[in-house]
């Protein structure tokens, strides 16, 4: 089965440089950036507005804790939004791809 994390990040930049890291350490088959997502949030007691990217990983059941982890060794935010989301469907070839890509032991 395969599993999607969502995060978001202030510029392409760091979300270019940790989708990179979790693909080379193939903890992600696929990380898609969307920029110019806006995001309306409370911190720290004060209503913020600012743009972010979206960074959408693809992975596999069987790493998305260790994915999860480097994600948030990586992130540049103090409280980073990481959360996982398990499709409820998926086409075959799509998802041999991911698991292919993503083996039970990464770095492989």
């Amino acid at each position: 089965m395969i599993q999607f994390i969502i995060s978001t990040f202030g510029d392409t930049e760091a979300a270019s440089r940790v989708a990179r890291a979790l693909v080379e350490e193939s903890l992600a088959a696929c990380g898609t950036l969307l920029p110019e997502a806006t995001s309306i949030y409370r911190w720290q007691g004060r209503v913020e507005q600012v743009s972010e990217v979206v960074l959408i990983l693809k992975t596999s059941e069987a790493t998305a804790e260790a994915c999860r982890q480097k994600l948030e060794q990586l992130h540049p935010y103090d409280v980073p939004e990481i959360i996982t989301l398990s499709p409820s469907a998926v086409s075959e070839a799509y998802g041999a791809w991911v698991l292919e890509s993503c083996p039970t032991s990464p770095g492989v």
